[in-house]
């Protein structure tokens, strides 16, 4: 199977998202809140993470985003005391309430706290296609 470009690309279409992951993805299911402006208002919403990688997460929301917005993320990873936060982060599909986000910068002890998490988690099952 062809891969293209990573799931949280600016791809819009989530329907083949699944032929776009570089990276393989973590099943998971833990708390989030998001926050960002939609419209010019402020946006504050919780969620589940559904899936996960060192570049991109897949969610659940409560509240409904639109493809490019701006977010920032404090995601509850289980067995870290305080939430990891990803100031800068963009919606790159939306399929009703889930949503994928490409991940920007962060400090380098939240990043080596999501590494260790995915590193403690990922199984070669959780790889797309068993080749990464």
């Amino acid at each position: 199977m062809a891969r293209t470009t990573a799931i949280l690309s600016s791809q819009p279409n989530p329907a083949d998202q699944s032929d776009r992951r570089q990276k393989s993805r973590t099943p998971t299911i833990f708390t989030l809140l998001y926050s960002g402006m939609d419209s010019g208002r402020m946006l504050i919403a919780d969620g589940v993470v559904t899936n996960l990688s060192t570049n991109g997460i897949g969610i659940r929301g409560n509240r409904s985003v639109t493809h490019g917005m701006e977010l920032a993320l404090f995601i509850d990873i289980p067995g870290v005391e305080e939430p990891l936060c990803v100031a800068e982060s963009r919606v790159s599909w939306v399929e009703g309430r889930r949503f994928g986000v490409e991940l920007g910068a962060m400090k380098l002890e939240d990043m080596n706290h999501l590494r260790f998490f995915l590193r403690d988690h990922n199984t070669p099952s959780n790889n797309q296609d068993g080749s990464n």
